[in-house]
């Protein structure tokens, strides 16, 4: 919902996400192998878990990214009334 105290120039931090979820799945790739190779099948298996949930995250800010923006009012609209009681 808008409620006009936005800020005009606001961005979606997507960029960020998409370079701190490269970082984390260097990350878990990494540790999967470390602890495959140190015998802590354990640890290997939350680091594999890791990594399927960060390529997971990291597909979804690609699409978002290469969504584009999308349709935001302008200035010359008003802002949404918020929603109120209904009858």
């Amino acid at each position: 919902m808008r409620t006009g105290s936005e800020p005009t120039t606001a961005r979606s931090p997507l960029r960020m996400r998409l370079w701190l979820s490269v970082w984390g799945l260097i990350w878990a790739i990494a540790g999967t192998a470390a602890f495959a190779l140190a015998g802590r099948p354990g640890w290997a298996v939350a680091c594999g878990v890791l990594w399927l949930i960060v390529t997971v995250d990291l597909v979804m800010v690609v699409r978002h990214i290469r969504q584009g923006p999308h349709y935001q009012p302008g200035r010359d609209i008003p802002p949404y009334d918020p929603p109120g009681p209904h009858p």
